[in-house]
């Protein structure tokens, strides 16, 4: 990244907004010496620390006003500037003995939505009519889009005009289960990877090492407290292989939950005067990506084009049915699928190792990670146990 693109990493340097995180901090710098994933909030270019008072952001989520809690707070420690702990995230080898941002959600659930807009809904049809195979893909797109594409613009889920649609698809031959969840009145909510597993801003992402066909999903990620509000959002990448997915949809998890699977960030944006859901509603997805080979894309998401408002979604994953004590960060989906040719022509788009993918938006930030394969990623090692065990040493010392 150049230096100008670090300075947008956080919008306007947080002047404007209510920004909170995780920072890791070495024990030099930490609270009576003990090194760990400490809350921060982000303000007019400086990093400060909240550990004194949240152990969590889970916690800070699940106050009864956690933008009133902030702002009663007495001055806080500060922990460094904003720059200067953004261009040490970004070290594949950090410095350890500074900070480093690391994903802002803790202790949450992490839940995702799938083929919330009709151009991702398409690519999942065509990916289970090609089982995975990427190379009979173009074809069917063309048979899938031709027979079904036009119709499901204008579809609203659950509607009596998608039931009468789905009898006609259904005698078509053309029915889907990705199309039971992307027109029906039931949404597919799943659970996207375990609280503290996923990576944030500057940190490696996975893809399997015999996956032959994935790609990014560039998403919003809205923050929502243990009943069920929605009181801010960040951005991340639900990280996808399309050929596992494609193969069968039991192979959901092996599609999407692997180490470093799931990348957030860079920071929560908690809603106040400046920023709203309704903002939410209308913010356009970035995604760009370069390759080490030279390769380039760049593509958008907006959300105005969502086929599900982002409270229905939400509704559906917590409620009466399902509770989240410790609240929940909940995926939105994506109408990013890449079709385009990366090689051989009609094998579509796959990752490579060493891909660059940012992930932006104008209210909020940018998210910024790099391809590996799972296997080669740092191990996940800082579980429930280790926070459990982070949080009595705070206490005792």
């Amino acid at each position: 990244m150049t230096g100008k693109e670090i300075d947008d990493v956080i919008p306007h340097a947080a002047k404007e907004g209510t920004w909170i995180g995780r920072c890791q901090v070495p024990g030099s710098l930490a609270y009576k010496g003990v090194a760990g994933p400490h809350v921060v909030q982000v303000k007019d270019g400086y990093v400060y620390d909240l550990s004194d008072h949240y152990g969590s952001t889970g916690e800070l989520i699940n106050a009864s006003h956690p933008v009133a809690s902030l702002r009663a707070l007495a001055p806080l420690p500060k922990l460094g500037n904003l720059t200067d702990i953004l261009k040490n995230s970004l070290y594949l080898q950090k410095d350890e003995t500074l900070p480093y941002f690391i994903a802002p959600n803790d202790t949450q659930a992490i839940k995702a939505c799938g083929v919330t807009f009709i151009q991702s809904l398409l690519e999942r049809v065509i990916e289970e009519k090609a089982k995975g195979d990427a190379t009979l893909a173009a074809e069917i797109r063309a048979i899938v889009t031709d027979k079904i594409g036009a119709d499901l613009h204008t579809v609203r889920p659950g509607s009596e005009y998608a039931i009468r649609l789905k009898a006609e698809l259904q005698k078509q031959g053309m029915w889907s289960q990705y199309l039971e969840v992307g027109i029906g009145k039931d949404a597919e909510i799943f659970t996207k990877s375990q609280p503290f597993s996923a990576v944030g801003f500057g940190a490696e992402i996975g893809v399997l090492a015999d996956s032959g066909w994935n790609n990014p999903e560039p998403e919003v990620v809205l923050a929502v407290s243990g009943d069920g509000a929605i009181v801010g959002a960040t951005l991340g990448n639900d990280v996808n292989l399309r050929d596992y997915e494609g193969r069968s949809a039991l192979l959901l998890g092996e599609a999407k939950d692997q180490n470093g699977s799931c990348a957030i960030g860079p920071l929560f944006r908690l809603f106040d005067e400046s920023f709203a859901l309704e903002k939410i509603k209308q913010e356009d997805i970035h995604l760009r990506i370069r390759g080490k080979d030279g390769f380039q894309m760049e593509a958008s998401s907006p959300m105005d084009k969502i086929s599900r408002t982002p409270e229905a979604l939400v509704a559906q994953a917590i409620g009466k049915n399902h509770q989240y004590p410790d609240g929940l960060v909940l995926f939105c989906g994506t109408m990013f699928a890449p079709t385009e040719d990366r090689g051989s022509p009609g094998l579509g788009f796959t990752h490579k190792i060493g891909d660059e993918v940012t992930i932006c938006s104008k209210h909020l930030g940018t998210l910024v990670n790099w391809v590996n394969t799972c296997d080669q990623l740092p191990r996940w090692e800082f579980g429930i146990g280790s926070f459990v065990e982070y949080c009595i040493k705070r206490k005792s010392v």
